[in-house]
């Protein structure tokens, strides 16, 4: 997969566009940027993620012979511009917030500077991409928030909406905060921990639960997690697994990562009484791991209940987001180069739906950060060419309910620019983490967050704001969009 020529992943229109360009002559370097619009989940933010895969998208941009082919045989391509095709490379320039940021809604995550034709082919690979990865990223970080410490691993492969989405989405989870994956293809790609225990078949598969259990501890001595509840959890299961566990410390086994899982029941209840079975044989350090359709409201629950659980499997709700299936991010034109001035020339995007306007202009975002907490106070969407001195006071506003203003004092506050190079004339200039370090970067990063902001509930809104000069230009934008439709 991570091979794949990804080149027509893309709708029909952004190629008839792109004739069209051709056609009328018309190539002007242009930025778009890719944003969203609201959390997903009802979260307080969300994570980047994708971006990996969309420099390894870019890198491999090419129109095969087949491709040519193909695009021959739907009869709307001339020739001139299949030829072009042919020749096709990607010689833009992208910027992007690197993965495992924490993001709000609005600000560009990734910004591409190209030619129109080049810049328009690539929209639906990236948003495919991005929206995907950042969406799994997101929904596991709720999940992780849910268990208060304790470690989740990703089992939803076999629930996921097909192979790609199974092996980037456990990609994804693993960014998000999960300590490993059962799916192996992804362990392989992106060199991260792979984690698993047996199925209910296993035991059935034998005579008797006991001798089911017995095998499994000689072939896995070390990572014994045997699963209990496939005829009954208390009267069987847990006292079958003390047995072997007995067994296996009277051979001089050392036991670690030892210990029972839960797939069904009142995964509080049989927790609980698991754990004082398992404390009254002497296995005060037995893992207790649960599975059984989780998701973050029913963990948190389960801690609220006092369970016995400090191992999750989280498999279908998470891998899927099931409660939030698409994350919405879009892909919109906020600025065309005028040629002979050399400066870019804002555009804006309108509607009836105040939300949907778009920020003109080629952007970046400054995240203002409390120099004494570390967390974050806003984030302030600006002008590429703008600077801003820390020292100086700082008076934020809402840019749709603009009364409302925030002075930050000079010397509080630090300042870091969140969208950095990653191709520059086509090349790639950017290396990207390993999954395991980007895991680890999404950890500082959520600490970087207000314990408000990461609720499950009705979380804190980050306030993500324009500074003057963009909130101007804006504003003279809609003004003249205003006049031109009383002409008309």
């Amino acid at each position: 997969m991570s091979t794949l020529n990804l080149t027509l992943l893309t709708d029909l229109y952004e190629l008839t566009m792109m004739q069209g360009y051709f056609e009328s002559g018309s190539n002007e370097t242009v930025i778009f940027d890719v944003f969203y619009r609201q959390n997903p989940c009802g979260n307080g933010y969300a994570i980047a993620a994708g971006l990996d895969q969309v420099i390894d998208y870019i890198r491999n941009l090419h129109f095969s012979d087949e491709d040519i082919t193909y695009l021959s045989s739907l009869g709307i391509f001339h020739e001139p511009f299949l030829s072009y095709l042919r020749e096709f490379r990607f010689s833009g320039d992208i910027w992007a917030i690197p993965e495992g940021s924490v993001i709000f809604p609005h600000e560009p995550l990734v910004k591409v500077i190209a030619p129109i034709m080049q810049a328009q082919l690539v929209e639906t690979a990236i948003l495919n991409i991005i929206n995907h990865q950042s969406l799994i990223a997101t929904k596991t970080a709720r999940v992780v928030q849910a268990a208060r410490g304790d470690g989740i691993m990703e089992f939803g492969l076999r629930r996921a909406q097909g192979p790609d989405a199974g092996t980037y989405g456990a990609r994804a989870a693993m960014i998000g905060g999960c300590i490993g994956t059962s799916n192996v293809l992804t362990g392989q790609l992106f060199d991260v921990p792979v984690k698993g225990t047996h199925a209910h078949s296993w035991i059935m598969s034998f005579p008797d639960e006991y001798t089911a259990f017995k095998k499994y501890s000689e072939l896995y001595p070390n990572a014994c997690l045997l699963l209990v509840d496939t005829y009954d959890t208390l009267r069987s299961g847990v006292p079958n697994a003390i047995r072997v566990f007995r067994e296996m410390r009277a051979q001089g086994i050392e036991l670690k990562g030892y210990g029972i899982r839960l797939d069904s029941g009142d995964l509080a209840y049989m927790s609980k009484q698991a754990r004082r079975m398992l404390d009254e044989a002497g296995f005060t350090d037995a893992i207790i791991s649960a599975s059984s359709d989780l998701d973050e409201y029913l963990i948190d629950s389960l801690k609220t209940q006092g369970a016995a659980i400090t191992s999750w499997g989280v498999g279908t709700n998470m891998i899927t987001s099931k409660d939030c299936p698409a994350f919405g991010g879009v892909y919109k034109l906020s600025a065309v180069l005028d040629e002979k001035t050399g400066e870019f020339i804002p555009k804006i995007k309108l509607s009836e739906n105040t939300e949907k306007i778009t920020n003109p202009g080629n952007k970046k975002i400054l995240r203002i950060y409390d120099k004494e907490t570390g967390k974050i106070r806003a984030d302030l969407i600006c002008l590429a060419d703008e600077e801003f001195d820390p020292s100086q006071d700082m008076i934020i506003f809402d840019p749709i309910e603009t009364w409302k203003k925030t002075k930050i004092k000079g010397g509080s506050y630090t300042l870091r620019e969140m969208l950095v190079p990653i191709f520059k004339n086509g090349e790639c200039v950017y290396t990207s983490p390993s999954v395991m370090e980007i895991r680890e970067i999404c950890i500082k990063e959520k600490d970087t967050l207000w314990e408000e902001t990461r609720r499950l509930a009705n979380p804190h809104d980050v306030y993500v704001d324009l500074s003057d000069k963009l909130y101007k230009i804006k504003s003279e934008l809609l003004e003249q969009m205003g006049r031109k439709s009383l002409a008309l």
